[in-house]
């Protein structure tokens, strides 16, 4: 039976890179995590181990480093447009590079000191390819978020496997993870990244749920409204269930105030809202 070489890429995951601005006795950091993935004409490494055509994962990994160096890292979006139009512009051998950035944010505690933040993590993902299209799609992950009260869930389908009860009262809490495509490549990502977080949070603040699709929807809603310059958003929220706790075993009636926080398995509700008029999105969230 014949067979071919299929879509393939290679890169380094995951480089561990600091980067810290000595501004006199105040310094700056940015901690982030690179991941870059090229792709082109490489035939030939796959088929008979011929490595002409292959710049080395170490290599990519080292150019992340000397660019941080001489470039400095500003907006991750930028940095990740740089790295991927270098891979490309500069190897004859190298097509489409896709360049994904995680950010780690640190609160200042002093003129050199630093506190981690909470889970939170910024994220950017970047194509460029030898054509000179580039897509920039910025983004976050582990937003954990809650509301007490003012979520229901009912009117769902019951069939004969069904033991779940329906609520009018219930925590509704998610991890956010969220990502929008913006339609340039030249945007003030660091503006447009704290329209779209608030927007997200206001949104999940202000609607009385009645699903979580309900919630999705009303945040993706919200962070188009408060951007122009994104046109589309995807959400990824997993239901981390809040389960009322029985205690009339002890004499106790329980009016939703404590409850069993489960760990799984959960609801994961995923979707995308975009403009209407949005364009072709091509190879943006591959």
């Amino acid at each position: 039976m014949p067979v071919k070489l299929g879509a393939n890429r290679y890169g380094k995951a995951e480089t561990r890179l600091v980067r810290v601005v000595r501004d006199g006795p105040v310094h700056h950091i940015k901690d982030i995590s690179v991941t870059t993935s090229l792709s082109g004409d490489m035939e030939a490494a796959h088929l008979t181990g011929d490595n002409a055509a292959v710049l080395p994962t170490d290599t990519q990994k080292n150019t992340a480093y000397a660019f941080a160096r001489r470039h400095g890292v500003g907006q991750i979006e930028a940095f990740a447009l740089l790295l991927a139009r270098h891979f490309v512009e500069s190897q004859p051998s190298i097509h489409h590079a896709r360049v994904e950035i995680d950010e780690y944010g640190w609160r200042r505690a002093g003129p050199h000191s630093f506190v981690r933040e909470g889970g939170e993590v910024r994220t950017c993902l970047v194509h460029h390819d030898r054509d000179g299209r580039s897509t920039v799609v910025s983004g976050l992950k582990d937003l954990v978020v809650l509301n007490s009260t003012g979520s229901e869930f009912h009117g769902y389908i019951v069939d004969d496997y069904t033991t779940l009860q329906p609520t009018t009262d219930r925590i509704l809490a998610t991890a956010v993870s969220a990502q929008w495509r913006h339609t340039g490549d030249d945007s003030a990502y660091e503006p447009s990244y704290e329209q779209v977080r608030n927007a997200l949070l206001d949104a999940f603040a202000d609607t009385h749920s009645l699903s979580l699709q309900q919630t999705l929807y009303a945040m993706g809603e919200r962070a188009l409204k408060s951007a122009p310059e994104i046109c589309e958003i995807r959400l990824a929220m997993p239901n981390k269930h809040h389960f009322p706790v029985d205690l009339s075993p002890f004499g106790l009636d329980n009016d939703n105030e404590v409850f069993y926080a489960a760990d799984r398995p959960y609801g994961l509700i995923e979707g995308g809202v975009l403009r209407e008029d949005a364009p072709d999105a091509g190879f943006a969230w591959e």
